[in-house]
């Protein structure tokens, strides 16, 4: 009798593991979703930084050039 005792504890240990397993996989995938998304959020945010710089230099009729010169004669 102990024998089917202890095969029971082996297989609910073994589904533990694999649950366990399986749950780190999903994790992981979840993951890499979240950082793919952080990164393409990153790139919304320097082309709405971008579009604000550019706003400012049609604003006071700046060209790229113009203002490379201003950031560059201020160091």
């Amino acid at each position: 009798m102990p024998r089917g005792v202890r095969k029971a504890s082996l297989e609910k240990l073994r589904e533990d593991l694999k649950n366990t397993q399986d749950a780190i996989k999903q994790y992981k995938a979840a993951i890499k979703i979240q950082e793919e998304r952080a990164k393409q959020i990153e790139e919304e945010i320097k082309l709405e930084e971008f579009k604000v710089v550019s706003a400012i230099l049609e604003e006071r009729n700046l060209s790229i050039s113009e203002l490379k010169d201003i950031l560059t004669s201020k160091e």
